[in-house]
């Protein structure tokens, strides 16, 4: 689980590996549970009842989500892909503010735990739950046969409460990870970001190109991205931000196969502006703020290049106006 210890702790979170691994006392625990992929805004709105619910209650904040996602499990041949990795995942939710995530391994053996066992077993026995938070549609157990009455009914059977958001409360967000997965897909990045809360990033290594940059005095960086079930936004150019050494920079990225110089695959190559530092074997997170335009196939490098320098143009005058800016 990319390379996680049992237990990690962050400034304001403690994170579990399972929920094996979590150290039982006689506090209780307030719990919501979810995969929570790209923790956009929707999955903030009931983090933030989880954790005021807990501060007033004298609880531990706990949040149990999954790894793989489970339809990659539960779907044979699924390609589902991700809006965040699990260490992506991790770094958003741990900043909200929980006392603890538990990132529990979703095997087919873990999804045969019945509703009453997944209750019992997991939520009072070991986890220590006073109070469930879930949103109003939320099934759990196996072929989600638990419901939000029989939660009630386990409520009151083992001694804690539940808390349903209301569907007028989700629908006003208005926000699901399938909505943004798709944004993306189809090249709406400012879509896409304003569900997320935050700009879609990419974090990669650095690796050697095929040094066609140089050869043209325009130096780039080629981005590798090792989780294969990342989601890749369309092909296409981007305006990108991004940090290195405390310095804060904007650049241009093209995801796409390079059809100009015959590509056979798919690449993720950044032009930094003012920027020519060597970056191998560095780990880089890019941050997508504006879609340019589509790929496109050139009759010539050299007309290639021309266009870069007008895209390249484009984003200057874009950061000039502060459409593109790191407020």
């Amino acid at each position: 689980m990319d390379g996680f210890k049992n237990v990690l702790v962050f400034p304001y979170v403690k994170i579990y590996n399972s929920v094996d691994a979590f150290t039982h006392d006689e506090k209780g625990s307030v719990i919501t549970i979810g995969t929570f992929d790209g923790v956009h805004v929707g999955h903030k709105q009931i983090i933030n009842k989880l954790i005021e619910s807990a501060k007033q209650n004298n609880l531990r904040s706990t949040i149990i989500t999954f790894f793989p996602h489970p339809r990659m499990v539960l779907q044979k041949g699924t390609d589902l892909k991700l809006l965040s990795t699990l260490a992506e995942k991790t770094n958003l939710l741990e900043k909200l503010g929980l006392d603890c995530l538990i990132v529990q391994p979703f095997t087919k053996e873990f999804s045969r735990l019945t509703a009453l066992e997944f209750v019992r077993d997991i939520l009072v026995q070991k986890l220590n739950v006073k109070k469930l938070v879930i949103g109003y549609d939320h099934h759990f157990g196996r072929n989600r046969e638990g419901s939000f009455e029989q939660l009630k009914e386990y409520g009151i059977a083992y001694g804690f409460d539940i808390e349903e958001i209301p569907v007028k409360d989700i629908e006003n967000v208005a926000v699901s990870s399938t909505k943004i997965r798709t944004a993306l897909e189809t090249g709406n990045i400012v879509k896409a970001n304003s569900y997320l809360g935050y700009e879609y990033t990419l974090n990669g290594t650095v690796i050697h190109g095929r040094g066609l940059g140089k050869e043209w005095n325009y130096p780039t960086i080629n981005i590798q991205i090792d989780e294969n079930y990342k989601l890749i936004p369309k092909s296409g150019v981007y305006v990108i931000k991004t940090t290195i050494n405390n310095q804060q920079l904007f650049g241009i990225m093209n995801i796409g196969f390079r059809p100009t110089i015959d590509g056979k695959n798919q690449t993720i190559e950044v032009h930094l502006l003012d920027f020519n530092d060597n970056l191998y074997g560095k780990t880089i997170s890019v941050q997508l703020a504006y879609r340019l335009r589509d790929e496109q196939k050139f009759e010539s490098v050299q007309a290639l290049f021309s266009q870069i320098k007008h895209d390249e143009q484009a984003a200057r005058e874009l950061i000039a106006r502060k459409e593109i800016s790191f407020d």
